[in-house]
């Protein structure tokens, strides 16, 4: 399958490193025009200079912190208009469930679901009006199956679903899609963190990401974290002219994690 999002542009939110960054390389390899968000100007810069290193592309700079009025105008005057967003930006960690405070439940949602929500508050209606567009939701296994040590997480992703389902609604019949894309435990440095967080530092990678995937993920069929590429094959898919009849979705890159046969 031949992607062409040549004359295309993008803004990936939270886009700096890991599952954000390999969608960016992956918009431009298809040859959209790719604003890199980061909440500062420096990270930013740094995280532009790799992906055009790494492969190429046209990058284009779009720093702001999101979760806050100011950050986000910051990004909508640095890309006054896109074709592609993808909502990408998302903190995750693990608590016990008794011991989440208010202020860590507002700071989940507003930094998970409230940012995406701006977003496409503020991008969708110019798609609407140019009959093309593509909005999606980076969303996660947890948002189906929450773990319990994590549940202020799973919640913001499950809201997620919710939103991502009722801005597709918005813009029935407009030549604008809207979807969800699930992914599963995935390897990024925020994630080996968290591993390492849960099973013994002391184990070399390899050995300690089966061994979180055996005691903590052992639903997953691939029985292996997935890498973020992987996740964004997807994203550049539901991007593209060939994905014009997808939308209201959440699509499973999880590995089989999810036991369900629809999300």
């Amino acid at each position: 399958m031949h992607i062409d999002l040549s004359g295309r542009t993008a803004l990936v939110t939270g886009s700096t490193q890991g599952i954000g960054a390999a969608i960016a390389a992956g918009l431009a390899g298809a040859g959209a025009r790719v604003a890199v968000n980061g909440r500062g100007s420096k990270s930013v810069e740094a995280a532009m200079a790799r992906l055009a290193a790494a492969g190429g592309g046209e990058f284009v700079a779009a720093p702001g912190d999101i979760a806050t009025d100011e950050g986000g105008q910051a990004v909508f005057d640095a890309v006054p208009h896109v074709d592609i967003l993808v909502n990408n930006l998302g903190i995750f960690g693990s608590a016990p469930a008794l011991e989440i405070d208010d202020d860590e439940w507002r700071r989940y949602f507003e930094t998970n679901v409230l940012t995406a929500v701006r977003m496409t508050r503020h991008y969708l209606p110019g798609m609407v009006e140019r009959s093309w567009g593509r909005v999606q939701y980076i969303a996660s296994d947890s948002a189906v199956a929450v773990p319990a040590e994590m549940i202020h997480y799973g919640m913001s992703k499950t809201a997620l679903l919710a939103v991502s389902r009722g801005f597709a609604k918005a813009a029935a019949g407009t030549g604008v899609t809207v979807n969800s894309v699930i992914a599963g435990p995935t390897h990024t440095g925020g994630v080996e963190d968290f591993v390492y967080e849960l099973v013994d530092r002391d184990l070399p990678w390899e050995e300690a990401q089966r061994a979180f995937m055996r005691a903590h993920r052992p639903q997953s069929l691939l029985q292996r974290l997935i890498e973020p590429e992987e996740i964004a094959h997807m994203v550049v898919y539901l991007a593209s002219p060939q994905a014009s009849a997808t939308t209201g979705g959440a699509l499973r890159v999880d590995g089989g994690y999810v036991d369900s046969l629809l999300p």
